[in-house]
Parts: structure tokens; sequence; C-alpha cells
């Protein structure tokens, strides 16, 4: 025995059998915080309730007494109880819900000090959320289980690799039955945590400090769980999926690997725990191949700022610029989709075709645009509904999303001129047959308009659906009116008319008579059928069969009543989820038509263009622009973005399928840009980058014209920052993810470079970024957009034949800069760092001093007699005084007036009047 059995079984000896009970489901959940029910609330003890009082700020109280002490006690209503737990969930806390497993007075039967029984219906952790209120439409809540070979038993198989590591991954959005399945190797196993995003990461014990995990948890904010190594079995994987799936071959999904078979099997011993037994809705598992999906390392995912910023806000990034989805499926679809570019050139069409025809159709765009806004969220209220957590309003779900869906189909078949693209053709025909079936007529003649939250609300079906149900409700509701009826039909036919039926506590409904009235009823015919209770003074009772029946009939009609509307209810959930594999299929083609709707209405507001997308490494953009900052830019109605052209052409056997695409023979494939900061060069490089990716998830794309090579890789190096926590400076992270790029990329990867080289010393920085370069040329030869303020690179285009110069345009007036956010092909001839510092605010005198220093710098070459001159140069702080006097520059003269104009002023003297006239003159200064 344990010591925290002994502890819980000494504590049992003391308490009362409501708290022992409680102490023994406590222990066998120690890691979760306990909802134990106690009628209306959920109460919480010791620990637990000491917790939820500082998280939730609910009030502390006590209940009994355990070795002398007050047990801490808090509790929180169960009407309100999921706010609660998304509190408690966000603060890192899982939760086991205790519920009442049978009706208090059932209790009471088996004696006066029996308990209610209560079991864990639930365990509540980050990856296993259902409730709306938990959490957010438009977002996956992804369970994700990493593994890697050696590190448990495989079932006697090992294919560990000494050179690669590879990893499988398993992720279940259990609110939705979404399931993904793939497996990369370490270098991608970052990018894909941060493409999945998962509320909660599944690992092995001996995972616990793996450190990509870690990093990938901080940053999204994940929650990690280490589970016992034996959930990661291959054999028991393979088993339990046949079981999800209902099937008994695996073929039929593709073949599984060893690897992912284990991480299945975790993932599904994991939700069968916290479900406690319970089946969600599993849909069939998608694979994403290495080939099949444009991968994008976690950096770039990053520093591109693809679904989130890198504050973790959706307004500014790509995702909350571009998103016009009306519907929380739309949105997860969209997401998923920026999330996973892909890199299949047919499927890339068959997206933008079926954007283009509702782009052109703008009278069926709008149609189904305002048919599915609002539209309820399938997906999630069938999960409910199938772990028993759903209500009458996710019956109604469903009934609703099966009327758009024959609402949409219907409206587009009826438009005969109509020539869709074959991937709405499958969508739309599939979609019709889908949704004309019985239960959306059963289910709109079932329910009331007006639906309760709860299923035991009750009053959720609707009249007529039911004679036995109307018959209770109608006892339950009317027994005055079948009393009455009763009673003037008994007294008709005995001819008493005096008769009564009356009602008391003791007696229940009785028929009451005066003594001389009542004499009829205990003779023949009618003595057979009263039946004599009770003799008053004045007044006879009876009772009849008819009666008796009656009155256990209304006894139990509040109960029939719930029995009845809980068995409808049960009935119509069990219709639903015969059509699980319908009702997902309409869901997803909802959700696509919503995506494509979307794009269709973004591009025509926003003037975008339809990409040519080709497997050349072909790389064209004319005026492009920036998704986000063009948008934020007309929402705040300042300037106009300034278009940009950008072509990267590998070679001249590029099979240029765009008619408009020219070669361009200024153009290479590794373009090397100078200008000064803020000119634009970053916004340059990422919106490449966006335009590329927008063109692959299939969108249309900011630009007047674009034709997009396939990109297999995207890496993006913009921007510095440290990593402080595993010791690497900004430098360093800098050289690990330059390391990455120059490692993976291929002559199809599209890569972007700012700065690199910066952080270190000059001469270095430059021999480290001259080096890049060249390697990206001649071993990587992948498109790339490389910013540099090292001018010297520029000598590169003469000596590499792909290598092209370009800059950003400035205009100089009246010693100002202007920046023209224009990139054009040459060579920047200076940096303009001065003029942007002095743009920036820096003291004037720090801007002459910079100056001087800056024309020394550049009267000598060699690194040698510059060590030289700067050691003879004075110091600031000596020359100061003297540059300052010297200048001509007029700001500084002001500056030397005001201050000897100041050194003569003694404040405490002056009038007002004076003040006011030293005021004036220094003005004049």
């Amino acid at each position: 025995m344990s010591a925290l059995q002994k502890k819980t079984q000494k504590a049992t000896q003391q308490l009362t059998p409501m708290m022992a009970q409680y102490m023994e489901i406590k222990a066998a959940n120690t890691d979760n915080m306990l909802f134990y029910r106690m009628g209306d609330f959920y109460e919480l003890f010791f620990d637990d309730a000491e917790h939820a009082s500082r998280v939730l700020g609910i009030q502390l109280t006590k209940r009994g007494q355990l070795d002398g002490k007050d047990i801490p006690m808090a509790g929180v209503p169960v009407h309100s109880a999921n706010d609660y737990l998304q509190r408690l969930i966000r603060a890192g806390f899982r939760v086991a819900v205790c519920e009442q497993m049978e009706d208090p007075a059932e209790a009471k039967k088996r004696g006066h000090k029996a308990v209610v029984r209560r079991d864990v219906v639930r365990l509540v952790t980050p990856g296993t959320l259902t409730e709306d209120t938990l959490l957010e439409a438009g977002q996956h809540n992804f369970l994700t289980a990493v593994f890697q070979f050696g590190v448990s038993s495989l079932n006697g198989h090992s294919e560990t690799s000494s050179k690669t590591a590879q990893y499988a991954l398993a992720s279940v959005d259990i609110s939705t039955g979404e399931f993904l399945i793939s497996q990369v190797n370490e270098t991608d196993l970052a990018g894909e945590i941060i493409r999945l995003n998962p509320s909660e990461i599944l690992m092995p014990d001996t995972f616990v400090n793996h450190s990509i995990l870690q990093d990938c948890a901080e940053q999204l904010k994940t929650s990690i769980t280490p589970v016992p190594d034996a959930y990661f079995n291959s054999a028991t994987g393979e088993h339990d999926l046949k079981a999800a799936l209902n099937v008994s071959a695996l073929e039929g999904y593709g073949a599984f690997s060893k690897l992912e078979l284990a991480s299945i099997g975790a993932i599904l011993k994991y939700i069968e725990l916290t479900q406690i037994g319970k089946k969600p809705v599993l849909r069939s598992p998608k694979r994403h191949g290495a080939n099949e999906i444009l991968v994008i390392d976690a950096a770039t995912r990053i520093n591109l700022e693809l679904i989130q910023t890198t504050s973790g806000e959706k307004e500014g990034s790509l995702f909350g610029a571009i998103n016009r989805t009306v519907t929380g499926p739309g949105s997860r679809q969209l997401s998923a989709w920026i999330s996973s570019p892909l890199q299949n050139v047919t499927a890339i069409s068959r997206r933008l075709e079926s954007v283009d025809f509702f782009k052109s159709n703008e009278t069926l765009r709008v149609h189904i645009r305002k048919s599915l806004k609002g539209s309820p969220d399938l997906a999630r209220a069938l999960s409910r509904l199938v772990l028993d957590r759903g209500g009458p309003r996710d019956l109604a779900a469903i009934h609703g999303t099966l009327e758009k869906a024959i609402d949409i189909s219907g409206y587009i078949a009826n438009i005969k001129a109509l020539v869709s693209p074959p991937e709405l053709v499958g969508h739309i025909s599939g979609m019709l047959e889908r949704a004309q079936s019985p239960l959306a007529d059963t289910l709109k003649r079932a329910l009331a308009d007006e639906l309760p939250a709860v299923k035991n609300a009750g009053d959720f079906i609707r009249q007529g659906f039911s004679n036995d149900l109307d018959e209770a409700r109608m006892l339950r509701d009317d027994s005055r009116k079948i009393i009455a009826s009763l009673q003037q039909r008994y007294a008709d036919e005995t001819g008493v008319k005096a008769l009564k039926i009356r009602h008391n506590n003791m007696l229940g409904y009785f028929i009451e008579a005066s003594t001389n009235n009542a004499k009829p009823l205990m003779i023949d015919p009618f003595d057979k059928t009263f039946i004599h209770r009770q003799t008053l003074a004045n007044a006879m009772r009876f009772t009849t069969l008819e009666l008796g029946e009656i009155e256990n009939r209304i006894n139990m009609a509040s109960e029939q009543v719930m029995k009845l509307e809980q068995d409808i209810f049960l009935n119509l959930i069990e219709q639903v989820v015969d059509q699980e594999e319908t009702l997902i299929g309409i869901s997803e083609s909802l959700a696509d038509l919503d995506v494509y709707c979307a794009l269709a209405e973004l591009a025509e507001e926003q003037n975008y263009v339809r990409p040519v997308v080709n497997n050349s490494t072909h790389f064209e953009i004319t005026g492009g622009r920036h998704p986000v900052i063009d948008i934020v830019l007309q929402k705040n109605k300042d300037s106009a973005f300034i278009e940009n052209d950008c072509i990267l052409n590998a070679s001249e056997q590029d099979d240029l399928q765009d008619t408009h695409a020219q070669k361009n023979e200024d153009a290479g494939r590794l373009w090397v840009i100078t200008g000064p900061n803020m000119a634009g060069k970053s916004t340059f490089l990422r919106q490449n980058a966006l335009i590329a990716l927008m063109a692959q998830v299939g969108s249309f794309v900011p630009a007047k014209r674009a034709h997009i090579g396939v990109v297999d890789r995207l890496f993006s190096r913009v921007g510095a920052s440290d990593d402080l926590a595993r010791g690497r400076s900004t430098f360093m992270v800098e050289m690990v993810e330059t390391a990455a790029i120059l490692n993976q990329a291929t002559d199809r990867s599209l890569v972007i470079l700012d700065e690199i080289g910066r952080g270190t010393a000059t001469f270095d920085g430059l021999s480290i970024a001259w080096a890049t370069v060249e390697y990206l040329h001649d071993v990587c030869q992948s498109r790339t957009l490389f910013a540099t303020h090292y001018h010297e690179l520029t000598a590169l285009s003469e000596q590499l034949d792909q290598v092209v110069n370009a800059t950003t345009q400035v205009k100089e007036w009246q010693d100002q800069i202007v920046f023209l956010y224009k990139i054009v092909l040459g060579a920047a001839d200076r940096s303009y760092g001065i003029q942007v510092a002095k743009l920036a605010g820096l003291p004037q005198c720090v801007i002459a001093r910079a100056g001087e220093v800056l024309k020394i710098l550049e009267d000598h070459d060699h690194r040698e007699t510059k060590q030289n001159l700067i050691q003879d140069l004075p110091l600031f702080a000596a020359v100061r005084p003297q540059s300052v006097g010297a200048t001509h520059d007029p700001v500084s003269q002001h500056i030397n007036k005001i201050e000897q104009e100041l050194e003569q002023i003694n404040p405490d003297m002056l009038s007002p009047k004076e003040a006011l006239d030293v005021l004036y003159r220094l003005k004049s200064f």
C-alpha cells in the first residue's frame, strides 16, 4: 500500500462518508483538480480549493476537519462551470469532473447515511476541449503526440537511423475529429509543431528534457504532457486505429510506418483515458508527405507572421489580413491552408479555378456568403453529441447546417448556365445528395423553435412530434382541466351534481359529496365504480380506479415528460451518429466553399490577380504589394503602398507558360539588395515570400501579374533577436538560422535573407555574407533575395552570372533624404546612415561629429590606416566644445547663444514682465 493510500485510508476513518468518498476519488486523480459535484455546485477541497480561490477569485470557506485542522473548501456553480474551467486550463491546471451518478432520492433508499454514487466522467486538458466557450471558433485545437525511434519498445522492431532522427506526429482535434499524421526529420520537427500549433503535446517520459519540444512549447505557450513510454506501442496503435475507424485493415488509408503507429497508439490511449471510455468523432487520417506541402521552418513561420504576429495577435498577421470567411469551420480551413501551402501544381490549380469561378460569379458568391453567414459549427456540435456533452442546440446546429447545404447546392444546381470547375462540381453535387436525407426533416419536425442550452431543461421537442410526449405534457400542464373534466363526467353519469374532486397531501385526489348526496354512489350500479375511502360528519369520500390511475399519471407526468424527451433526444443522437460520415463530408464541403468565396471576395476587394503556378523555377512578380501592409494602409487611409517588381530567373530553359512573362536579360536567380534602413528592403523581401506562399495556398495574389515556379522550401532570415535562455547571442541565433538554410535549401527553394553578418566585426561579417552568397549561388542554386549593407557584395554580380544588384531608391532634398520605397536594378552608392540617424532625432552635435568621422574614414581605404586614424582622433568629449563652437551649423550657433543667455539670468530676481521679455528674446534666437 502506497503512502498516499495509507494517508487516504487514515483520513477516511476521521471523515464523514461524503468526504471519505471525495478522498477516495481524489486519490485516483492526484494530478488533476477535482470538480466534485454536490447538487448545483462543483466543490473543491484542500489544496484544490486554495488554488481555485487564488486563480478564480472565489471565496474560500471550510467544511469539517481533518487532524484537528479545518478543511478548505471552494465551489463554482454548475451552470457557469465552463467559464471557470477555461480560466483554470489557461492557468495550466487539469481538471477531473466528478458527477453524481444517481438521484439523491435513490441514495436515501439505502439508508440515511448512504452517499450518492459519484464518479469521474471526464478529464479536462488543453488538448481535449469541446465546449464552444473554451475554444476559439476559427482555430483548430490539436492534441499532438510526438515520438522518435529508440525511445521505447516498438514491439521488437528497431528502425533508428544513426544519421537522421525521424519523428512521427499524430494530431487530433477532438472538437472536430480532424486527424493528421506526419513524419519529419529532426531538422523539420520545430517547423512542423509550429505549423500544427497544438494546445497540448504528448511525449514519452524519456522526452522530458527534449530541447526542441520545450522550445516550441514555450514559443506557442503550449502545455506538455509526459505519458508512459508504454503508450507508444506500434502494435497497440494499429489495433486501436482499426477499432477507432471501425475497419479490419488499414490499407485503404495508406501505409503507416511503425513510428507513426506508435504515436497514433499514444494519442488514442490518452483520448480514451481523458474521455473515460467515450469514443469521439474521428475522421479518416490525413497525411502530409514531404513533397505535398511547402516546407517552412519554425524561424520562417515566426518571421513571416503567417497565423499570428510575434506578439501572439491575429491582427497584423497574414491570416488576420486576408481572412474574409464567414464561418468558424471556414476560418479553420483557411488557417490550415495558410499553414500548409501545397506543392502539387494540379491541386493548386484546382483551388485557383474555384476561386476564379466565384470571383467571376458575384451573384452566386454573395448568395453563398449570405447563406453561410452565422452558420452553426456542425463539426463541433457533432463531436459534443457523440461525447454525450451536447444539448438541443447542437441538434439544431446539425439541422441548420443541413438546411444551408440544401439551400446552397440547390441554388447552384438551378443556375443551368454556370459551368463549374471539377473541384466544385464534386463538392456541390455530393453535398446536395448527402444533405437531402430524412435526418433533416426529422430534426425539423422534432425540435422546438426556442431551445434551452442543456437537455435537462426540457421542453425542446416540438408539439406534435410524439403523441406520448404530448399526452404527458397535457397531464403535467393541464391537470386541473383533466380533473375538472372528470368531475363533470362523474356528476353527469351519477346525477350527483354536488360531487367534487378534491386533493390533500394525505389522501391525494378523492371524490367528495355530502352525506345525503353520496347515497347514489353506494348503490348499484355505481357502488362497483366508486370505492368508499372515508366518512366525515357531513361528507363522504370516494375514489375510483380511473381517478387513481389519473393521479399516478399526473404525479409521474413531469418525470415522464423528462424521460420521454430524453429518450427522443437519445434517439435523435443515434440518427445523427448513424450519419456521422455524411455530416462530416457536408461540413468539409461548406468549409471549402466558405474559403473559396472568401478568397474570391478578397481578390475582388483588393484587386488581386490569379498567379500562374507551374513546375518551373521561374519567379516573376509585376507590381507586387505586401498583403498585410497594403491592407493596413488602406484601412488607415494613409498613402498608397508602392508597388515593386521582382524577377528571379533560374535558367533560360524554364517553361514560361505565362505568355506575359518575358526573359529579362538583367534578371538572375539571386538579388543582392542594398540601400538605407527604413527604405523598404525588409518589406520587399517579406512581400515576395508571402506572395509565393499565397499562390501555393491557391489564392489570388497582390500584384499586377505573377508567375511562380513551385517552391519546395521557404526560408526567411529577417530581423534580429537573441536567445539568452539557451546562451545564444543575437549573432549566434543568426548563424544557426543561416546554417539551417544553407544545409536544406534546394534549387526549388525561395530564400530571403536580411543583414547576414551584421552582428559581428565588420570584416568577419562581410566575409560570412560573401561566402553565404557564393554558396547559395553555386551549391543551393536557390531563388534568393539577399539584403545587405555591405556594398562590397555588389561586386559579386561581375563574378557570378546569376547575381543581380538591386537597390532602394531615395531622393536627397535640402540635406534630407526621402524614401521612395521603390526597388530598382543597380547598387546603392552609400547607406545614408547618418541621414537616417538624423531623422530618428539624434542630437545635432552627434550627427555633426559622425559626419566628421565618416569623412575621415571614407578618405582612407586600408584597414591599418583607418585604425591609426581612429586612434589619432580626439575623444568626443574633448572635441565637442570646439567642434560645436567652431561649426557653422546654425543649430549649434543657436545652442551656444541660448546657453550664454541662460548663464546671465537669475530667475529669482526677475519680475513677471522681465521673465516674459527673456522668453521672447530666447525665442528670437
